[in-house]
């Protein structure tokens, strides 16, 4: 009977459980056809995977294998804690070519979406809810709660979006050490279809540190309790490298492990070099987006 594989890894840390992620799709994935493929394609190895990081924060916390770099890392953060939200699309307007939504954008004014009304695109929607306050106060109240959960998908567009959200649930629950009285975030993220290769690591990292930045800091100011990070609980419906990436994933990765040994394929975040890199990228990103906003200003005008 042909079925999907459910697969299974867990590590310390990021860069860790994303090795053994990508080794378990590649050994024991299924082939398959996928609705981007292009002519001549081969078909994509495809899996379901559950990614069970102990600890998030744990260095070395990137891995080298990812398609971009540290640069890249430090802009996939800043828009995943929204400042790209405004770059979302009218929805009515066919000639929009921008994004038809952003993770934070989602969860921070969820049931919003961009129309054109006289003449102009306004923001509208049934409804507006700030899902990241409303879990944080949920979490301050009631720190064992269930409840605690972000969505992102909106059938009423996504069902016919040509590229709709991975992102799908955010899920959190707090536990209490009772030797300190710490509390730790524990968090469930799950993803309905996530690119092994191309989007992954860059995706774990940047709800890593949405987590440590937004969630912590928020759950800290509210309560004035030390909280940290437990572990993080990452799923996946379709995990795949798609046909086009096996080749480069062979040669970046796969075929280095016999010979490599694994800090050669990996940095750490807290590295002096590597945080230079990071911190100095903000504003190169700032300047991208004003420059982005400027030329599409004057594309509307003309």
């Amino acid at each position: 009977m042909p079925n999907i594989p459910v697969l299974n890894v867990s590590g310390r840390g990021l860069a860790e459980t994303y090795e053994r992620a990508l080794i378990a799709l590649y050994e024991k994935g299924i082939r398959i056809k996928t609705q981007y493929d292009k002519p001549g394609d081969p078909a994509s190895l495809d899996c379901t995977m559950n990614m069970t990081i102990e600890d998030p924060l744990a260095e070395p916390m990137i891995h080298k294998a990812f398609p971009g770099g540290i640069e890249d890392l430090r802009e996939y953060v800043m828009e995943v804690q929204g400042v790209k939200d405004h770059w979302v699309k009218n929805m009515n307007d066919a000639a929009d070519t921008r994004w038809e939504y952003t993770y934070h954008g989602r969860l921070a004014s969820y049931g919003v979406w961009r129309e054109q009304k006289e003449g102009h695109s306004v923001e509208t929607g049934f409804f507006n809810i700030d899902q990241i306050e409303g879990v944080l106060a949920k979490l301050t109240t009631q720190p064992f709660t269930r409840q605690a959960q972000m969505i992102t998908w909106m059938p009423n567009l996504d069902l016919d979006c040509y590229d709709p959200p991975c992102l799908q649930s955010i899920w959190y629950r707090i536990l209490e050490e009772e030797t300190t009285g710490e509390w730790w975030l524990n968090c469930n993220i799950r993803f309905r279809s996530n690119d092994a290769w191309g989007a992954n690591f860059m995706n774990m990292f940047g709800f890593t540190l949405f987590n440590r930045d937004i969630m912590l800091a928020g759950l800290a100011e509210r309560t004035g309790r030390k909280i940290r990070l437990g572990r993080l609980n990452w799923q996946a419906d379709s995990f795949h490298i798609y046909g086009k990436d096996l080749e480069t994933a062979r040669q970046r990765l796969f075929s280095r492990i016999p010979t490599t040994a694994f800090s050669d394929r990996t940095y750490e975040f807290g590295d002096e070099t590597i945080q230079a890199i990071y911190q100095e990228a903000e504003a190169a990103v700032l300047e991208k987006i004003r420059t982005h906003d400027e030329e599409y200003t004057l594309r509307q005008k003309h």
